[in-house]
């Protein structure tokens, strides 16, 4: 509905008809600008006092209120819905392309090889993996399954495959969809917290990433498919938004539901609704109010119904690495938990440094303009490094989960190979610690070896142009090394039972230690170390494993993991990634302690020219259009002379725009020597012969944001996060002296703090 020349005329009629259609050529924000927090809000309250208040006046009426104040929970219904089918088609088809690498089901070449061995009935216990109908490529192609040219032959062919799969998602995402590289979750931070990146969450992007998340997991490469997840998520949500008025001309609005979007995706991703909300609470939510928590909870709720009843995992289970351990952990055990605490610190200081090292290096030299060999250099050094290697062979989500298990009477896995008592005639459920035997200590050497590996690949790997998550490598890293260390404690208990550590609680013949335990914490230590979760963190991996009652050595692991790596350095893998980039985005837990004040931020500086302004009412609409043309400004002071410089209040630039274009298309006399007039009186006409004056006091805001110029910044910058501004404006005793924007604002902090301010690159 645009603006009717009476309206503008003679100022009555509401603000908000006028802004709901965009005027052809000016959208509501430009592609890379922030939106306004406070006028989004207030919008939204407006358009509710008006449903309000029509809901009265007939039953029609307020059913359509009822339909508006329900359509949150249909759109959380769907996102829901939708993130889960995504996720459960995405489980499915990545477990099918990854075993395809090494071989292929005769019966159904759709089966992997597990769901290929389910349906035999000639696999034996010892080697359920194995079964008549499922082959590896060598065996199919030369009948033979042992000998070094079989091995040499699934050498090649596990190799190739690998390069294939990559090659694909690469130049999917290159062609189609260049949005739906990397993590997404450091660009959904910065759109949840009020920036545009138009396309980031649009159709083709979530079809692509969908299609390239299964061939970029299946490759191989050291990355995982649920920090990804999140972005699929957030794109269904945004797809939804647009069925609704209500969040599609809203910004702010959006941005509720992309929150609730972002915990269904970390639902799926690990089977974990509670702490799905609690991630998108702590970690990428900006604005999170109480009715988005609740929101939150039901899309996360339905997410995962929907994948429960899709059943990827065929154990009827949510959780991704279901574990039962039967002993209890010991005060003693807090020392190395502790201590794998500062290891997943340590990792995470590490990855950081040498990540971003290497994507700064990406995009200021050749390789940057090659993404599709860089892909294929890595996928190529990956699997060549990887086949050898059994634990680094499998899909990493495989090897956590064996990482993770406890050592019971029927496991089979080489970390299980314990020498027995034959005289032990206990239950099964209480197996006692045992020496290692030959499998076990080839299998340390083994998992060494591939702890190694996947600390350096995945450096090189995150931030490549493919899908790419970073939890599961992260939790891979340290289940390896708490594997180690939980193997190491249990040896030790058993040997030396009578030392004064062990004394206590470790008698001989009981099972004291649990390896698979160290190896969760170890897991939850470096995923904190990397991302910085805590509460979340914690949630998630008890949702994830079912360890209910280990939640004090994993939140004694996640602390610690978080102490030491703030130690380094107080941003976590997103926000590194974040400033990378440039986004402007003001992180809430950054701390600002300079002693500066508003006077010294503000522009114009001294060497710059003057302020655009416009006056109340001695400015033309051949000035107002003239000014539009030669600047890019979000918004202009309104003054009462140039002369005074005394404040009135700002009008938006693309308001500003839509009301001269309107003006001109349908009320007569406005031409171009026009006067416009943002007061409330209605100007005196001196002549007939002059031309039809423009009243435009109705999209003036007579109430911007204003701080004096003596006003400290560190007030100022916790005004700008908190309330969400674009701008603010400096006066002093009512005369305006400058503004200070967010991008000032960013590269102020940037300067303070040492760093390039030129490096926050959009507005």
């Amino acid at each position: 509905v645009l603006l009717h020349p009476y309206l503008l005329m003679n100022g009555t009629g509401n603000l908000m008809d006028f802004l709901d259609e965009p005027f052809p050529d000016v959208s509501t924000y430009e592609d890379f600008h922030t939106i306004d927090w406070l006028r989004e809000k207030s919008r939204d309250t407006d358009r509710h006092r008006k449903i309000t208040i029509k809901s009265k006046e007939s039953y029609w009426e307020l059913i359509k209120s009822l339909l508006d104040a329900w359509s949150g929970w249909v759109v959380m219904l769907l996102i829901g819905m939708l993130t889960g089918t995504l996720a459960g088609v995405i489980d499915l088809a990545v477990d099918w392309m990854t075993d395809l690498k090494e071989g292929v089901c005769l019966s159904a070449f759709y089966y992997s090889r597990e769901q290929c061995c389910w349906t035999s009935n000639e696999t034996t216990f010892d080697d359920r993996d194995k079964c008549p109908q499922w082959q590896k490529w060598a065996e199919l192609m030369t009948g033979h399954s042992e000998g070094a040219g079989a091995y040499v032959l699934n050498y090649f062919l596990y190799v190739l495959w690998a390069l294939l799969f990559s090659f694909l998602a690469v130049s999917l995402v290159r062609v189609f969809a260049p949005y739906a590289c990397g993590s997404g979750i450091p660009e959904i931070k910065t759109i949840l917290s009020g920036f545009i990146i138009r396309g980031y969450l649009g159709k083709w992007t979530l079809l692509i990433k969908t299609v390239t998340l299964v061939l970029a997991v299946s490759s191989g490469l050291s990355l995982g498919k649920e920090g990804p997840l999140v972005h699929v998520a957030c794109c269904c949500g945004n797809l939804f938004c647009s069925l609704f008025s209500k969040y599609s001309k809203n910004e702010g609005k959006r941005r509720e539901v992309l929150s609730a979007a972002a915990a269904a995706g970390v639902s799926v991703a690990f089977g974990a609704p509670i702490g799905g909300v609690l991630f998108s609470l702590e970690e990428v939510s900006y604005y999170f109010p109480l009715k988005t928590l609740w929101r939150s909870f039901f899309a996360a709720l339905v997410a995962a119904f929907t994948l429960r009843a899709i059943n990827p995992f065929g154990n009827s289970r949510l959780v991704l690495f279901y574990v039962e351990y039967h002993t209890p952990w010991y005060m003693a055990e807090l020392v190395p938990f502790i201590l794998l605490g500062v290891f997943g610190g340590l990792w995470g200081t590490l990855f950081i440094r040498g990540n971003i090292a290497w994507c700064r290096r990406r995009k200021t030299t050749l390789l940057g303009k090659y993404p599709v060999l860089e892909v294929i250099v890595i996928t190529g050094i990956t699997a060549v490094l990887a086949f050898p290697n059994p634990y680094t062979r499998r899909s990493t989500s495989e090897l956590i989960s064996e990482l993770f298990n406890d050592c019971g009477a029927l496991e089979s896995s080489q970390l299980c190979d314990y020498v027995n008592n034959p005289n032990m005639s206990r239950p099964v459920d209480d197996i006692p610690d045992r020496p290692a035997g030959p499998g076990v200590y080839s299998a340390l050497w083994q998992l060494a070896l591939a702890l190694i590996f996947k600390i350096v690949i995945t450096i090189f790997t995150f931030g490549m142009k493919i899908p790419s998550g970073l939890f599961i490598p992260s939790m891979a890293v340290g289940a390896i090394a708490g594997r180690i260390v939980g193997i190491a404690v249990e040896q030790m208990a058993y040997h030396h039972h009578d030392w004064i550590i062990f004394k206590n609680w470790c008698r001989p013949g009981a099972d004291c230690v649990t390896p698979g335990l160290y190896a969760m914490v170890g897991a939850a230590a470096c995923l904190g170390g990397v991302t910085r979760m805590t509460v979340s963190l914690v949630v998630i991996m008890f949702e994830l494993t079912g360890g209910l009652e280990y939640i004090v050595p994993l939140m004694a692991a996640a602390v610690t993991s978080k102490w030491v790596a703030d130690a380094f350095g107080k941003e976590g893998i997103y926000e590194s990634h974040i400033q990378l980039n440039g986004y402007p985005y003001l992180d809430v837990r950054d701390e600002f302690t300079h002693r500066t004040l508003a006077t010294d931020v503000m522009r114009p500086r001294r060497s710059e020219p003057p302020l655009a302004v416009l006056t109340q009412d001695s400015t033309t609409v051949e000035d107002v259009e003239t000014l539009i043309k030669d600047t890019d400004y979000n918004g202009f002071p309104v003054v009462v002379s140039r002369e005074s410089e005394r404040l009135i209040g700002f009008v938006q630039r693309r308001e500003l725009t839509v009301a001269i274009k309107t003006a001109r298309q349908k009320q007569d006399g406005v031409v171009s020597s026009s006067v416009v007039y943002f007061t409330e009186d209605n100007p005196q006409v001196a002549e007939a012969c002059d031309p039809q004056p423009l009243k435009l006091r109705r999209i003036l805001n007579l109430s911007p944001f204003t701080v004096t110029d003596h006003t400290p910044m560190e007030t100022v910058v916790d005004i700008f996060r908190k309330l969400g501004l674009r701008q603010c404006l400096v006066t002093r005793s009512g005369r305006l002296l400058g503004i200070i924007t967010k991008k000032d604002v960013l590269r102020h902090m940037a300067q303070m703090m040492n760093q390039d301010p030129e490096s926050i690159m959009f507005n």
